[in-house]
């Protein structure tokens, strides 16, 4: 790989900046393709977006000759709204399956270095937190608190960006009650569809590192499906 090219991945590695790695393989000529490049090469930007979205390289044949597409994207995200007993061991599951793991709670002594060694705390609200962090198509969100106050702010921002999994705890009445509250608030029916709640796959999950892994195993499952892998 040429130097300058990998020292660009470097730095749109450490920007968390999607981009593809585009080699020709007639000639070994290589780019790098950017999904909002503006150029007469619109097949290749577009065929560097999927393999982006598909997140697994591909070969594909341009009016050029083959090319091999390697994505290389950012981090997915992993934002915990409430610093609550399961947020624990759901942090460290993320952390290890590979997430940029985000805890968000206003209560300081829930959001503490203590509870959470080693993952990123912010203690602002959160909706200002989730504004602040954008969340995009390589987001999972979910919301833990069991507080409206807490939880629903969240949400809000949740439901008006690109994650790809959102989910909020609570029994199937919790649910209801804030089906309702974000009906009340404006939210469509499918923009409510949009959440996984009771949150978790169903596996009778009782102590907090069982519902973690329920939660872990329902955005994976989530992710791949976007992906087609599922």
């Amino acid at each position: 790989m040429d130097k300058k090219i990998l020292d660009r991945l470097v730095q749109d590695r450490a920007e968390k900046r999607a981009v593809t790695h585009a080699t020709r393989l007639t000639d070994g000529i290589q780019k790098l393709v950017y999904p909002s490049d503006k150029t007469d090469e619109t097949w290749l930007i577009e065929a560097a977006s999927q393999v982006l979205a598909r997140d697994r390289g591909a070969i594909i044949s341009g009016p050029d000759g083959d090319w091999f597409l390697n994505p290389f994207n950012p981090p997915l995200r992993l934002i915990l709204a409430g610093a609550v007993h399961i947020a624990q061991p759901l942090a460290r599951m993320g952390a290890l399956a590979g997430y940029d793991v985000v805890v968000v709670d206003p209560r300081t002594s829930f959001a503490s270095q203590a509870r959470f060694p080693e993952m990123r705390l912010l203690t602002d609200w959160p909706d200002e937190a989730l504004t602040m962090l954008a969340p995009d198509t390589r987001t999972a969100i979910v919301t833990l608190s069991h507080d409206p106050k807490l939880d629903d702010p969240a949400l809000h921002v949740a439901l008006r960006g690109p994650a790809f999994y959102i989910g909020s705890l609570g029994s199937k009445k919790t649910h209801a009650a804030r089906v309702r509250r974000l009906t009340e608030a404006g939210f469509t029916e499918n923009e409510i569809a949009r959440i996984h709640g009771p949150v978790g796959l169903s596996i009778g999950a009782k102590s907090p590192a069982e519902i973690a892994i329920a939660i872990l195993a329902e955005i994976t499952r989530t992710l791949r499906a976007a992906k087609g892998d599922a």
